[in-house]
């Protein structure tokens, strides 16, 4: 029942507004689910809860029906936390029976950008049901980024600093900055349908996204693909190196009870299933092969440099691993080397200098060798010294006439 006060806030409002305050105050709007599929794999990996509108009749409403009213009547906070609050309660049920669970997204209002505690009060939901930081993805649209930077950027680390991933919703639904994505440390992209609405059919449909997956991926983003539909998006998707997807082609948003029938069978749809069977060497696109051989390299040679002997420069690519981290990240060839030789044994340090220096590199280049090797006794930040090889390969790029090197290092 609404109280004598609320009855008399509603006089002149239209029948569906005032229904709507009712269903807020009576806790009728509940989580849909829709499932989230690897894109390779077609297995199950996360979840999206969707507000619905559970009516007494029993006929369910969609956002359309009171999204807009809750936002003009700045209530739309009070729904994503009841909608947090369904999905905590759904995940302690399934915690404390023991059974499969995955991350579930939840949708949050640029509106919270004013509930200054905002972090603490997504801690004390979920903490008062014990519900693990990392099952819970926070979604905030694309359009909240736009709205206060610094603010949002300010929420999203106090968010993340208590173990929750955040996403970054509709990107690309025509307020898409590139900068904010990268100021905003979030842990997921999600791309809008509307890319996809297209067909596919258009050259620059596909490099616009084929250029936004290839930068999620430069910056550890976690990809979602919405809105897909079509086994021909899904195979495009697959191309792009797409991590998620999520659409009618794989599921529908779903009662709570559907989705813990997929949960528990753990059963991909047919079209995921259609996916699994096939190779996965033969379905992956290049640039998950390339990060499959990249990895490979790292760990046999955790630092790798390149260099350009033409302009006495270089940057590194990783110091996982290996036995000294000082060096500059990226600067100049010879003051590396110079830089590389003091940490070096004392007997050691004028045969790496003499090795390495630019000067007889390019010596080497042009006497027609394919690599320049050597092993020494190198200082690590631990004071130890071990035996460290260090191998240059010459490569030429087909776009400049420059002499590069590759540097491949490995502790021995």
């Amino acid at each position: 029942m609404l109280s004598k006060e609320n009855e008399l806030s509603n006089e002149g409002k239209p029948d569906s507004e005032v229904q709507i305050q009712k269903a807020l105050e009576n806790h009728e709007f509940i989580a849909y689910y829709q499932p989230q599929y690897k894109a390779l794999s077609g297995k199950l990996a996360s979840a999206e809860a969707l507000a619905r509108w559970k009516k007494p009749d029993g006929s369910i409403g969609m956002p359309g029906e009171f999204v807009p009213y809750l936002e003009q009547s700045n209530q739309i906070c009070e729904l994503d936390w009841q909608i947090l609050k369904e999905v905590c309660r759904f995940l302690k049920k399934r915690l404390d029976a023991g059974e499969e669970i995955v991350p579930v997204a939840v949708n949050f209002s640029r509106n919270h950008l004013d509930e200054a505690d905002f972090a603490e009060m997504l801690c004390a939901e979920t903490d008062r049901l014990q519900i693990p930081h990392e099952l819970i993805h926070v979604e905030i649209t694309e359009s909240s980024l736009a709205s206060d930077s610094e603010r949002i950027i300010a929420l999203v680390a106090s968010v993340r600093a208590q173990g929750f991933h955040v996403a970054i919703d509709d990107f690309g639904s025509g307020l898409s900055s590139l900068s904010m994505v990268k100021d905003v440390d979030a842990d997921i992209l999600k791309i809008d349908r509307s890319l996809l609405s297209g067909g596919l059919g258009n050259d620059k449909d596909r490099i616009v996204l084929e250029s936004i997956y290839d930068f999620a991926k430069r910056l550890h983003l976690t990809t979602v693909a919405e809105g897909v539909e079509t086994r021909e998006q899904l195979g495009f998707l697959r191309t792009c190196g797409c991590d998620l997807i999520q659409g009618f082609l794989f599921a529908k948003p779903m009662p709570e009870e559907d989705f813990v029938r997929i949960l528990n069978r753990q059963a991909a749809p047919l079209e995921a299933q259609e996916s699994a069977s096939e190779d996965i060497l033969m379905i992956q696109p290049r640039s998950s092969a390339m990060q499959l051989l990249t990895e490979v390299i790292f760990k046999r040679y955790p630092l790798v440099i390149f260099s350009n002997l033409t302009r006495n420069s270089y940057y590194m690519m990783t110091y996982d691993n290996f036995t000294t981290t000082s060096c500059p990240p990226a600067g100049n060839f010879d003051e590396l080397i110079f830089h590389g030789a003091s940490s070096m044994h004392p007997e050691d340090q004028q045969l790496f200098a003499d090795t390495f220096h630019s000067d007889a590199l390019l010596a080497a280049y042009e006497a027609g060798q394919e690599c320049v090797r050597v092993v020494t006794r190198q200082m690590g930040d631990d004071g130890i010294y071990r035996a460290v090889e260090t191998a240059d390969y010459f490569v030429k790029s087909p776009d400049s006439d420059d002499i590069l090197v590759i540097t491949l290092c490995q502790n021995v």
